[in-house]
């Protein structure tokens, strides 16, 4: 997710620098997960008072999350809105943009693969918290009531045994 924040200048546009040369070889996913890393950092440095990434909790990555929403393209309707639950309004509404669930799903998912491959233990992983998955969850709920689009979980297929064979 590309997220356009104030200071997030820890990112090295410099096309000389070597880390551009690597940066170059490495995937779209691995580019996505360092650039939401550098901005999660920033977030904890600009935090105040500033955190560092040991005394950050489940707590602190649910205020990233929120914040993040000013940065969102997708219409949430309100309850009381006219058009909650119409996947297609007829009409503009002063209902606010927020982050897609689906972006703030794969961001959560990058950052955690991220906090553990820059040395965090997988238990004191923050972006695996209960509450954050709570809140995930809650917020793919309240998107789908708000577009009137129902979210069901993909079932996964059980492979068809053969026919047995007729002696």
């Amino acid at each position: 997710m590309d997220v356009e924040c104030p200071n997030s200048d820890t990112i090295n546009n410099n096309p000389n620098s070597s880390s551009s040369a690597a940066a170059a070889t490495l995937s779209r996913y691995e580019n996505q997960k360092r650039r939401d890393w550098n901005t999660f950092g920033q977030y904890l440095k600009n935090h105040r008072p500033p955190l560092s990434l040991s005394r950050c909790s489940g707590a602190h990555v649910l205020e990233f999350l929120r914040y993040l929403d000013q940065f969102g393209k997708t219409k949430v309707h309100n309850p009381i809105c006219p058009f909650f639950g119409h996947p297609v309004p007829p009409a503009p509404c002063p209902c606010p943009l927020r982050q897609a669930w689906g972006s703030l799903d794969a961001l959560v998912g990058r950052l955690r693969a991220a906090y553990e491959e820059n040395g965090g233990k997988p238990e004191t992983n923050p972006f695996g918290a209960r509450a954050v998955r709570l809140y995930l969850r809650e917020v793919r709920d309240m998107q789908s009531k708000a577009r009137g689009v129902s979210y069901e979980k993909k079932k996964r297929k059980r492979p068809v045994p053969p026919p047995a064979e007729a002696l």
